[in-house]
Parts: structure tokens; C-alpha cells; sequence
């Protein structure tokens, strides 16, 4: 290698690679601010300018935009380099770029008019010609690969393997950033932009999806989606669908709790004084289903909880950390896959549908608790109202949740009739049902449901309202003396 092109809107360990770069023997061009950095630095450099001889001009959105330097980048060697020389273009063997932080300018909510400022223009366009020419030039946009390019400049050089994969991570750079820019600007004063672009690396094939003569892969660096197990087997697409329903519930809770999942719906949900106290209850609460499920906790593990989780099948465990002597005992089961709990990464939600997708984002939203019964509901059944809610936001639809104040009862989840999700729920219930609370994820469109929760011995009702029938589910629970409160908003979970 014998020329270098540095120019980075992030300065981070770039005076150190250019260091390394000029001990080999490497001539550097650059300009702008990262010129006068290395300048700053003692380091040795081509200005760009001088090199073209072409003035920077317009504010700097001209300075790169030159066939001495374009050409340095596209020229193949051994088939132009007799136009190179002929125009004076010297090879560039390596780039190093990364751009404007549009992303960040966004956040922050520029106006328009300051935004377009920080749409590069230049280092995409080199970044590009770079990344096509990667037989002969090598590309890096991210200083987390300035190890890979030390290492290879010492060594004399990247093998074409190395430039093909800097390429890869160059043009997913620009269609990353092609992709903010274009749903920014198609966003303009509309909910959802015109055209959605989306990106996520990472990823990784998995051994199969929901079924084994499915494919299937899992993308994103962020959240459940980037974390590497602990111990156990690989993910599995199924796996992840249930650490994702598992943990969006258990963040419900201040207190310690277990949540237990299994085929992306609670089947056992407790808080208690002890994380091991909720394990045991959430478990009882169907036993049968919680053999093969995923456990999610929102404490760490310590080695008696440990003990409670490996005297069944789980699936997969998923907590804040672990005590060391937690690990040691849960190595034991080495197929068992253990999570570290991440911290949330919100994102709009995305599904495919025949021919496109659905994107739906959750703005922040407030629940407006209203009794609407004659009785209200006493301490314990408000508790039991509130944790039962909690579960029925994310349990399928329809759902009907039987909770007391520590744990769920009855789950009745993905039924087509809610009075049938209330039969089931009261059918699986782990113990008798009397001074229980009732969640109905949607509202009652008539008193059948209400009844039947009643003579099974609930005592207190939440559902979020609207029926055209609401005057008579709500005369069919003074009739029964059942508090009912509304809350004004629906979770449907399809």
C-alpha cells in the first residue's frame, strides 16, 4: 500500500491510525478538519486541494468531488493504469471514511433547512467507489476496524477475502444512511414516511424456524436480538419469540417477579418477597405447561433459585445476572440457554403481510382507571385488578386473566369467543377461583362473560369500556356485586 485517504466527521483513534500508517511508509491525503487534526498532531499529510488542484469551495460541500481522487479509487490495477498516469491519478489503496451524523442531527430535530447540512454528499460517493474497486482498495467506515487495518498494514497488506468484507460493511454503511435520510424526508409531516426503509445487522442463521422445514435467521445488535446465550444450545427462532413476550411482561413489575412462557403466551405469572417465591408460585400456576417453557426474572439469580429452576425443563432463563454459584449449578443442565437481560430498545413494531408489512408505533399513552360498578373495589382486589391487567396486555387475544394479589390464577388466551376464554381460564385455574380479579384485555360486548367469572368467584372486574352494551354489563355487575372498573384502553395481541 502506498496512499491513504483519511477523512472522518468522527475523530475517534484516527491520529493513532494515521500514526501507524506513516511508521509503514504509507502517504496520507485528507482534508477539512481531519487535516487539521493530523496537522495538530505532527503527522505528515497531502491536503486534498493541493493534491487536485481544486479549491475547496461552497462551504467544504465541494472538496472530494474530483477525478484525481475518484479515479485513485475506481482505477483497476493492471488495466488503468496507463489512464491513471497519463492524468496524474495516484492509486489510493485504502479509505477511511465515515460521514455526517445525519442520524444524530435528526434526534435532535434540526430544521430542515440546518439538516440538509449534515446529508454527505462526498464521502458516500467515495465510500461507494471504494467499496465497488475492493479488489484493489480497502474501505473502512467504522473505527472499531482500525485493529483489522494496523494488523494488516503490518503484515503488508488486506488479503482480497479481508476487502470484500470491508466492502460488505461499506455498503451497508450507505444504504443505513441512504435509508435515514429517505425516511426522514418522506416522513415530513406525515405519521409514517411515504417509503419505509429499515436495516439490521448481525445477523445470524438459525438452525430453523417456527418449524424444522422452515429457514430462518435473527437480525440486530440491540436488546433481546444481540444477546449471545451464557450456556446452552443455539436460539432458536422460536426461543426468541418467547424471550420477547416474556420479557416485554416481566418489565411490568417493580417487585420481584417470574414470569413463565411457553408458545409466546404467560402460562404462570407471580411476584412475591423473593425472586424464588415468585418462581415456585408463577410455576404452580400451571405446572404442566411451564415443562419446556422460558423464564423470564427481573432480579438476579442467586444459587436457591437456581436450584427451584433446574428441578424441571426450562427451555430458556432469562435475568439481570447471575451469582457464580448460580452459573456453576445451572451448567449443569447444558442444554438449558441462559440470557442476561438487556436494557429495552424500543423500536416501531414491524410484521410482514402477503406482499408488504405493517409497521405500528406506541406513543406514550395514559390509562384512565374509572369505577363504574356501585361497589369499589377494596386494597387487595385493586392489587389483584392490577397485576391481572398487567398480564392481559400480553397474552393473545381474546384473553381473560384470574389473578389474586401475588399471582395469576387462570390464563384463558387466544380464544375466538372471550366467554370461551373465561371457561378455559376457569378450567386451568391452579385453585379455586373465590375472591379472585378478572382482566378482559378488550371490552365485554355482553354480560355472559362477566357472569360466568362471577359464579366461579371473582369479585372484581377490569376491561377497557366502549361496548354499545356497557349499560348492561354494567347493571349485570351490580347485580352480582362485583366491583368493574374501565381503564379506556384496549390490547388486543394478535
Amino acid at each position: 500500500m502506498t496512499w491513504a485517504l483519511l477523512s472522518v466527521w468522527d475523530k475517534t483513534g484516527i491520529v493513532e491510525l494515521a500514526k501507524d500508517l506513516q511508521q509503514h511508509g504509507i502517504a496520507i491525503l485528507s482534508s477539512g478538519g481531519t487535516g487539521r487534526l493530523l496537522a495538530d498532531a505532527g503527522i505528515a499529510f497531502t491536503e486534498v486541494s493541493a493534491y487536485t488542484g481544486s479549491p475547496e469551495m461552497m462551504d467544504g460541500r465541494v472538496k472530494t468531488l474530483h477525478p484525481k481522487i475518484h479515479g485513485g479509487l475506481l482505477g483497476r490495477r493492471g488495466i488503468d493504469d496507463a489512464v491513471m498516469a497519463e492524468h496524474g491519478i495516484e492509486a489510493i489503496d485504502l479509505l477511511v471514511v465515515n460521514l455526517y451524523p445525519f442520524e444524530e442531527m435528526v434526534r435532535q430535530e434540526l430544521p430542515l433547512a440546518d439538516l440538509v447540512e449534515y446529508i454527505d454528499i462526498g464521502g458516500p460517493a467515495m465510500i461507494r467507489a471504494a467499496a465497488k474497486n475492493f479488489r484493489d482498495v480497502a474501505v473502512v467506515v467504522d473505527p472499531a476496524d482500525y485493529a483489522s487495518v494496523r494488523e494488516a498494514v503490518a503484515r503488508g497488506g488486506f488479503t482480497e477475502e479481508e476487502r470484500l468484507a470491508l466492502a460488505r460493511r461499506a455498503f451497508a454503511r450507505t444504504a443505513a444512511y441512504d435509508a435515514a435520510i429517505s425516511n426522514h424526508l418522506s416522513g415530513i409531516g406525515r405519521p409514517f414516511p411515504g417509503v419505509f426503509t429499515v436495516q439490521f445487522g448481525n445477523g445470524r442463521v438459525l438452525r430453523y424456524g417456527e418449524n424444522p422445514h422452515q429457514q430462518a435467521a435473527v437480525y440486530g445488535a440491540a436488546g433481546i436480538a444481540g444477546q449471545a446465550t451464557l450456556q446452552g444450545k443455539q436460539m432458536s427462532y422460536n426461543n426468541y419469540l418467547d424471550v420477547h413476550a416474556a420479557v416485554g411482561l416481566v418489565r411490568e413489575f417493580d417487585e420481584p417477579a417470574a414470569v413463565i412462557v411457553k408458545h409466546n403466551n404467560p402460562c404462570g405469572v407471580a411476584v412475591g418477597t423473593t425472586l424464588q417465591e415468585a418462581y415456585l408460585a408463577a410455576r404452580d400456576v400451571d405446572p404442566v405447561s411451564a415443562y419446556g417453557s422460558v423464564v423470564a426474572f427481573n432480579r438476579p439469580v442467586d444459587t436457591k433459585l437456581a436450584e427451584a429452576i433446574c428441578s424441571t425443563f426450562v427451555e430458556v432463563v432469562i435475568a439481570p445476572s447471575y451469582a457464580p454459584d448460580a452459573r456453576t449449578l445451572m451448567q449443569q443442565k447444558e442444554n438449558m440457554r441462559i440470557l442476561e437481560l438487556p436494557a429495552p430498545a424500543p423500536a416501531d413494531e414491524i410484521r410482514t403481510i402477503d406482499g408488504g408489512i405493517l409497521v405500528q408505533r406506541t406513543p406514550v399513552y395514559q390509562e384512565h382507571w374509572q369505577v363504574v360498578s356501585e361497589r369499589e373495589p377494596d386494597a387487595a382486589e385493586m392489587h389483584a385488578l392490577q397485576l391481572a391487567w398487567k398480564v392481559c396486555k400480553h397474552t393473545k387475544s381474546n384473553t381473560i386473566i384470574f389473578a389474586d394479589g401475588k399471582s395469576t390464577l387462570g390464563i384463558g388466551a387466544g380464544q375466538m369467543s372471550r366467554v370461551d376464554a373465561a371457561k378455559i381460564a376457569i378450567e386451568k385455574a391452579c385453585r379455586p377461583l373465590g375472591g379472585s380479579a378478572v382482566a378482559s384485555d378488550a371490552f365485554l360486548p355482553f354480560p355472559d362473560t362477566l357472569e360466568v367469572a362471577a359464579a366461579a368467584g371473582a369479585t372484581a372486574l377490569v376491561q377497557p369500556g366502549g361496548s354499545i352494551r356497557d349499560a348492561e354489563v354494567i347493571a349485570a355487575a351490580n347485580r352480582l356485586n362485583v366491583a368493574m372498573i374501565f381503564t379506556g384502553i384496549r390490547y388486543f395481541r394478535h
